[in-house]
C-alpha cells in the first residue's frame, strides 16, 4: 500500500487518465498525512505538464541516462539517495527496493520542514520495507555552507560524506550547491531545462514512477557486470548531448501533435 490507510479513489479502470489520476490521488493523500508539502501538489502538476509533451513514455535518451545513473551509483564509494515527500508518497516500495539493490542508503531531506513531516515520511518508508533511514535525527544534522535553504541540513553519515547523490524531484539550488562541493549528482526531472537538469552530472528526464522500476531492473543486471563495463557506460555518457536529444524529441512530438490536431476528435 503506497500510503498507510490510503483511501481508494473513485477513478474507473477504463478512464483514459487512470494512471495519472491514481498517482495524483497518492500525492493528495500524502499531503493530508504530512508526507507531502502543500507546494508538492504544484510541483507534481508541473511535472505532469512536461510528461505530456514527452509523450508520457520513457524515451531512448532517458534509458541511456538511467543506465548511466545505475552504473554511477554502483561505482560510487558512498552513494546516497535523497528522498522528499513526493517521492515517498508516489513510490515508497520501489525507492526502498532500489536502495537495497544499489546498497545506497535513503536520506530524508526536505525544503519544507513542517513539524511532523520527517516522522510521517519515516513511518511511510519503514512500512514500505526500509531498514535504515538517514536524516531523521535533527540533533545529529550538519550544514552545507553553500546552501541557505532548509536542505542545507544533511546527515553526516549520508549526503555530507557521499560522493554520488541521487536527487529525484529536487530543487535546483541544492543540486548547484552539491556540485560546488565536489559531489556527483544524479537528477530525475521532467523539465529538461531546469537548473537541476542542467547542473546535474546525469539527468534522467522522465517520470519518477517509470524511472525507479526501470532503474531497479537495470541495476540488477549491471551488478553482475565487470568493473570495465560499468566504467565504459559512464565514460560514454554525455549529459549535455542527452538533454539536447530530449529537447529534439519534444520539438518533434509537438510538431507532430500540431499536424494531428483535432484528428482524434473527428467523427
Amino acid at each position: 500500500m503506497p500510503i498507510k490507510n490510503e483511501k481508494k479513489h473513485n477513478v474507473p479502470l477504463d478512464h483514459p487518465r487512470y494512471e495519472s489520476l491514481k498517482y495524483r490521488h497518492r500525492i493528495i493523500e500524502g499531503m493530508k498525512k504530512l508526507v507531502v508539502a502543500e507546494a508538492g501538489l504544484i510541483a507534481h502538476g508541473r511535472g505532469e505538464c512536461f510528461d505530456y509533451i514527452l509523450g508520457e513514455a520513457t524515451t531512448k535518451p532517458s534509458e541511456s541516462a538511467i543506465k548511466a545513473a545505475s552504473a554511477a551509483l554502483l561505482l560510487a564509494k558512498n552513494p546516497i539517495i535523497s528522498v522528499n515527500g513526493n517521492v515517498a508518497a508516489l513510490i515508497p516500495e520501489k525507492i526502498v527496493k532500489l536502495s537495497k539493490v544499489l546498497n545506497a542508503p535513503l536520506e530524508i531531506n526536505l525544503f519544507y520542514r513542517k513539524k511532523g513531516r520527517v516522522e510521517a515520511i519515516t513511518e511511510l518508508l519503514l512500512n514500505a520495507g526500509a531498514e535504515k533511514l538517514l536524516g531523521t535525527d535533527e540533533s545529529k544534522m550538519v550544514e552545507i555552507d553553500e546552501l541557505s535553504s532548509n536542505r542545507r541540513n544533511v546527515d553526516p553519515d549520508g549526503i555530507k560524506q557521499s560522493d554520488v547523490v541521487m536527487v529525484p524531484l529536487e530543487d535546483g539550488d541544492r543540486t548547484e550547491s552539491l556540485k560546488k562541493i565536489g559531489k556527483k549528482v544524479i537528477a530525475v526531472d521532467l523539465n529538461p531545462i531546469s537548473r537541476t537538469a542542467l547542473w546535474a552530472d546525469i539527468t534522467i528526464v522522465d517520470n519518477i514512477i517509470r524511472v525507479i522500476p526501470k532503474m531497479i531492473e537495470v541495476a540488477e543486471e549491471l551488478k553482475n557486470s565487470d568493473l570495465k563495463t560499468k566504467k565504459s557506460i559512464l565514460k560514454n555518457f554525455d549529459n549535455k548531448e542527452n538533454i539536447k536529444a530530449i529537447l529534439d524529441l519534444i520539438i518533434d512530438y509537438i510538431t507532430q501533435q500540431k499536424k494531428d490536431a483535432f484528428k482524434s476528435m473527428e467523427y
